[in-house]
């Protein structure tokens, strides 16, 4: 069929065309982007997931409602070698830019300026050609004490947004790789704009530890936040991700053919496009049936092998490589860490080091104590797929 035409799309937070079985998920966060802008408060959320869930999809969706009811939207990816300043400073002064030129947040806006100026001082802040044309707050937001100065500077961009009769969400990708004070730090901010009613609200996305480590950053984040969790699909709704858009194109697949993609793909969004995707351009004409998908996937493996793995794979070094084909040793996850120890002939607390290692790389974490497993679905099976030898 007509590649131009193919309506999957596979890729890092791509839009895929039918967000199936989130719905509850994303009424929510409309909820509650509505609710903040009338005085009404509502929880601010962080969606907790896998790779490959779709996790900076519906961040790009929120934002995208967000902007339509109004608010002002600052999205930021975390990676792992930028600090949150130096993140959230190029993102608030543009929110604030865009609330100074509204007449009854002038002022607000003007003061909250002053306020980031200061802020940019005291954590010694360059970023490229953005320069602030007022002066400083003095005494607000410099003391070069993170959680109290992000805490006042959410404040007066809260004031300035509540002047317009505006919002200002804030939404923060990859929460994981944030260090535990830039981590509580935030967590204070939300809370105190909370405390003041100010039309702020926060959603975060990350691997599934984030609510143990926000927990172990301020006591009171799990009254602060709603964890979504952001799994695999159902059946029915991941039929209905593959389907509708091939109906949308006025084409058919059979139902023979979606449950052998269900079967390969276990209901994860990303693999799902993938297979669409690949599924459409095999196909010469329509319905798709069940040859096709067999012809395809091979199609479909290589590429999350040479892409959506290999990527991750080649983060490791050989030490670290050794820990994850013992984890694939095991089979399917999760794994005790003592297990991953006996295969590799070593105690599981001279491990440790290493195991932390991957986990800050976010390939592993710990979804109870002692037990570890991937945080790509299906790792396990790339592993003995490209590396049988080593995982038999």
């Amino acid at each position: 069929m007509d590649p131009v035409r193919n309506p999957f799309a596979p890729g890092a937070g791509s839009q895929p065309p039918e967000l199936a079985g989130r719905e509850e998920i994303i009424a929510a966060a409309d909820t509650a982007l509505q609710r903040v802008l009338i005085g009404r408060h509502d929880k601010s959320q962080i969606f907790l997931g896998l790779r490959g869930t779709g996790k900076t999809v519906l961040l790009n969706k929120i934002e995208s409602l967000a902007e339509g009811h109004g608010h002002i939207t600052s999205f930021i990816e975390a990676p792992e070698n930028k600090t949150l300043v130096e993140l959230i400073y190029p993102r608030i002064h543009q929110a604030l830019r865009k609330l100074s030129i509204i007449e009854s947040a002038k002022a607000s806006a003007h003061t909250a300026m002053g306020t980031l100026k200061a802020f940019a001082s005291a954590f010694k802040i360059s970023i490229g050609d953005i320069s602030i044309s007022v002066d400083p707050e003095t005494g607000t937001a410099d003391s070069g004490i993170l959680e109290y100065d992000l805490c006042e500077l959410f404040v007066k961009v809260g004031e300035a947004a509540k002047a317009a009769e505006r919002g200002w969400t804030l939404l923060i990708d990859e929460i994981q790789y944030l260090s535990d004070e830039e981590l509580s730090a935030l967590i204070v901010s939300i809370h105190r704009v909370n405390q003041k009613n100010l039309p702020v609200i926060f959603f975060g996305a990350g691997l599934p530890q984030v609510a143990a480590l926000s927990g172990e950053a301020k006591s009171y984040a799990e009254r602060l936040f709603n964890y979504p969790s952001i799994g695999a699909l159902d059946i029915n709704s991941a039929k209905a991700a593959i389907q509708q858009p091939i109906l949308d194109e006025e084409e058919v697949i059979l139902d023979e053919a979606l449950d052998i993609i269900f079967e390969k793909t276990q209901g994860y969004p990303y693999f799902l496009q993938e297979w669409g995707f690949q599924a459409w351009n095999i196909a010469e004409n329509s319905p798709i049936d069940a040859s096709v998908i067999n012809a395809a996937t091979p199609a479909a493996l290589r590429r999350l092998d040479e892409g959506f793995f290999r990527v991750r794979f080649d983060r490791l070094t050989p030490k670290e490589r050794d820990y994850v084909f013992a984890m694939a040793k095991l089979g399917k996850g999760p794994y005790r860490s003592s297990d991953v120890a006996d295969i590799l002939g070593e105690r599981a607390q001279s491990l440790g080091p290493c195991r932390a290692k991957i986990i800050s790389k976010g390939m592993i974490y710990s979804p109870a104590h002692g037990d570890i497993d991937f945080t790509v679905p299906m790792f396990e099976d790339y592993l003995r797929r490209t590396h049988p030898e080593l995982c038999a």
